[in-house]
């Protein structure tokens, strides 16, 4: 059901009619396959440039919060295929639906709900994927209704491997794949923690490494 895959720590491939990218970090090889980029804010592991340049084909788009267009200007090849949004936005992209959730910390400073940094809600080949960003619980996302939900689980940046679980226990998608942990930020065992508590009925695939 899924096509999604976790390639390291937040950068995350889906491939079905088209071909999505969040995040690119570390991308092996230069596939240059992207139909469409998601950036979900720009920290050095989710904005990187040389990635971008490795992933990018010609006639190729971007989505990306609205707030870091000024860094995108040096890291995209071309700015008229960016599409700026902000939380709550729905917009059609390449023949995608696109829904922009706000991703920010609660109680934490790293990602701030000021500054607009986003997850998608993404509709592929009938799919609702939710790439969630680095995000605590909050009432944003507490809204979305998703198949797949990829969900940072590393802790300290973001959520940890218990709330995670129960987050994905209240959206209570199909499929859960936790994200953001393993090297820049939590365990290894953090995917196994997470999937002992998330609900029988939902479905977990850890993709990272132990």
């Amino acid at each position: 059901m899924s096509g999604a895959k976790v390639l390291f720590h937040s950068s995350i491939r889906i491939e079905g009619s088209k071909v999505l990218y969040f995040d690119p970090f570390r991308i092996e090889g230069t596939p240059n396959d992207a139909d469409i980029l998601f950036i979900t804010h720009d920290h050095y592991d989710h904005l990187s440039d040389d990635d971008i340049d490795r992933v990018w084909k010609k006639h190729a788009w971007i989505a990306a919060p609205e707030t870091i267009m000024n860094k995108l200007r040096t890291s995209v090849p071309s700015l008229d295929r960016i599409v700026l949004m902000k939380p709550g936005d729905v917009k059609e992209i390449d023949g995608v639906k696109v829904e922009a959730v706000g991703a920010y910390n609660v109680g934490k400073q790293f990602h701030v709900k000021e500054k607009g940094y986003l997850g998608y809600v993404v509709t592929l080949d009938g799919v609702r994927y939710f790439v969630a960003g680095d995000t605590d619980p909050n009432p944003d996302n507490e809204k979305v209704k998703c198949d797949v939900a990829l969900i940072p689980i590393g802790g300290h940046f973001t959520m940890d491997p218990e709330e995670g679980a129960a987050y994905v226990n209240r959206i209570r998608p199909r499929l859960a794949i936790p994200t953001h942990y393993g090297e820049i930020a939590g365990d290894p065992d953090f995917g196994r923690r997470f999937a002992a508590l998330v609900d029988k009925d939902i479905e977990v695939e850890i993709q990272l490494p132990e």
